[in-house]
Formats: structure tokens, sequence, C-alpha cells
């Protein structure tokens, strides 16, 4: 069953409001865990941690930022 427009944009509200900070936190005590490495590495951990959050999420934010498809045509541009 595929999630209505109003139903996905609430959805990605809530998943960068609540989940995301979340996933850094975690991210962060999760390197912090172990002896601080090269800060190049660090640096490429972070980067890595930073880019794997958006890949279960994609289709969630697909298509947000656009108007609502099942609006009428006349409400779609307020």
């Amino acid at each position: 069953m595929a999630l209505s427009y109003k139903a996905r944009k609430r959805l990605s509200l809530l998943a960068l409001l609540v989940a995301m900070p979340a996933y850094i936190v975690v991210a962060v005590t999760l390197v912090s865990l172990f002896e601080r490495p090269h800060i190049l590495l660090e640096l490429a951990i972070y980067v890595v941690l930073g880019i794997i959050w958006i890949v279960p999420l994609k289709p969630l934010f697909r298509g947000v930022g656009q108007p609502d498809p099942d609006a009428d045509d006349d409400t779609a541009d307020r």
C-alpha cells in the first residue's frame, strides 16, 4: 500500500525532526566508544554515516517537495 502525499510529507518531517537527531546521537556515541582514530579516518566514518541514513528513507522523501499530485489544479497553486 502506497502512502498518500500528505502522509509521506508528515512522516518525512517526523524523520527529520526526531529520527535524524537520534541517529546523530547514536552515530557519535558509537564512534566515541573506540579509541580516537586518525582525523581522516574519523572524517571518512562520519561521511559514510552521513550518507547511509538516507538509504532506507529515500522512498519517503521522494517527491515531497513537489506539489501534491492528488490536489485539484486550482488549489495546487496556493
